[in-house]
């Protein structure tokens, strides 16, 4: 049997972008193996044929074919280095979808394997994942994927979504919020923190809220339009949460240990305002958004961080404390 020219040329650039790379080159003999064992040597396939179609992609403007050939008398050595993605960012890609608590783990096997494809096979060798897929996405959470997608075309399209909410409790049950009634939210970014997916978007008594996809429930995309708040920063938004608790924002003032310097600026960025008060500490304002996570936040720094503004969190770090206090007295 024999190929027409264009499948064949078809089959070689399969042939190039599967096998060889910058650190593997292949010459006219191992070409032609390759292709024949493609096609389970189904096919016949002449090397001077093989050779003239190679020299015709070398020339082409539409494929990057790299040639390597010392001279006459020796064999020319080919192969396609111009991979949409570096190794590193494949790598960075796969860790990603790994971390992502909100895919399960026969999904991320899937994705994992589509990504190894953007590569050739010796390369996608290196990329075997060595890093545990933990099994902390349940069945149900499948539905995920479908409701990005969907989030993602109602952002683009300025459209109304509708959807339920909802937690678990104790007893590991998932239970909707508000008795199960379904609310109305204009999306206006997803965001992706602590390996969880996140919807941004404006409620119908005018909050800015965001909702955690996984705990989202019958999502669906409204014909309804909106106009979005262009004065709302989606950037800003993010910055002042903390453990993604929602709340009220307000200026923050705040003298820390000199020891979490490195801290703060991972946190709040290296342009945050820094006050150096010379005697181990230091002063940070910012503007935050109030809430118990921002409590939960200082907390964990215990006596090293102390709150000088807003009197609302600081009386709300007193009452924290004092409760912690007298749960640890002796009876």
């Amino acid at each position: 049997m024999k190929l027409s020219k264009s499948e064949r040329m078809l089959g070689l650039i399969e042939v190039l972008k599967k096998y060889s790379g910058e650190d593997h080159e292949l010459d006219l003999k191992e070409i032609t193996s390759l292709l024949s064992a493609m096609l389970d040597e189904a096919y016949e396939f002449q090397s001077s044929a093989i050779a003239r179609d190679l020299e015709e992609l070398e020339q082409s403007s539409f494929f990057d074919l790299i040639v390597n050939h010392e001279g006459k008398g020796f064999p020319k050595y080919y192969s396609y280095q111009n991979r949409l993605f570096e190794i590193q960012e494949l790598r960075l890609l796969m860790d990603a979808v790994v971390s992502a608590r909100f895919i399960t783990k026969e999904e991320k096997e899937k994705m994992l394997d589509k990504i190894k494809q953007l590569t050739n096979k010796e390369l996608a060798v290196k990329l075997e994942n060595q890093i545990y897929i933990a099994e902390n996405a349940s069945g149900e959470e499948n539905k995920v994927k479908y409701y990005i997608y969907n989030l993602h075309n109602a952002i683009h399209e300025n459209k109304i979504i509708r959807f339920k909410y909802g937690r678990y409790n104790v007893q590991k049950e998932f239970n909707l919020s508000h008795d199960g009634k379904e609310r109305e939210l204009q999306p206006y970014a997803l965001f992706w923190n602590n390996d969880y997916y996140y919807l941004i978007g404006l409620t119908v008594e005018d909050e800015i809220r965001h909702f955690r996809i996984d705990r989202m429930v019958d999502v669906h995309v409204t014909d309804q339009l909106f106009e979005r708040d262009k004065d709302f920063n989606i950037s800003t938004y993010t910055q002042q949460l903390f453990h993604m608790y929602s709340g009220v924002e307000k200026s923050l003032k705040v003298q820390f240990n000199e020891q979490l310097i490195n801290v703060i600026i991972d946190r709040f960025g290296i342009n945050v305002n820094i006050e150096n008060l010379h005697d181990g500490t230091f002063v940070v304002r910012t503007k935050a958004i109030i809430s118990e996570g921002l409590v939960r936040w200082l907390l964990t720094w215990g006596s090293d961080a102390k709150v000088i503004d807003p009197p609302e969190l600081v009386a709300k770090l007193k009452k924290e404390s004092e409760k912690m206090h007298q749960q640890y007295q002796v009876d």
